[in-house]
């Protein structure tokens, strides 16, 4: 996919506070309960914490019990880039802003309930969240 953000290592980490660069940059993942995004329940976007693009709508947010902020759905198909991450000795599926590359977490297939059986599983640092006026 062609990122509409491109930046050097050098603008990223001048950008970034050395939490957001290591997750955002690096796939590094915060530990859970500890976003301040995972609390969030007002209505409103969430956008990519190091470019600005619009990521989740506040209705898809769903309590998984899982420690980081989950959605059942981005806020458009091709808002989100999916990757396979095999990592960590097994397959999971990545999560990257479509307009920067930035790492945002992993999409597991165990959101049940939802209307799309999806939970994407984001690390409330790699996202910023306007609520609706």
């Amino acid at each position: 996919m062609a990122y509409r953000v491109n930046k050097s290592d050098e603008e990223w980490r001048a950008e970034l506070d050395p939490e957001q660069y290591s997750v955002l940059r690096e796939a590094a993942t915060e530990r859970p309960w500890t976003g301040e995004l995972l609390d969030e329940e007002r209505a409103g976007v969430y956008t990519c914490a190091a470019c600005g693009a619009e990521l989740f709508q506040s209705g898809t947010k769903f309590d998984s019990g899982c420690g980081w902020p989950s959605f059942y759905e981005s806020v458009r198909p091709e808002a989100v880039e999916l990757i396979e991450d095999t990592s960590l000795g097994m397959v999971r599926t990545e999560v990257r802003c479509a307009a920067c590359g930035s790492h945002l977490g992993h999409v597991f297939p165990d959101g049940f309930g939802t209307p799309t059986g999806d939970r994407y599983c984001m690390n409330s640092i790699a996202l910023d969240f306007t609520a609706e006026s």
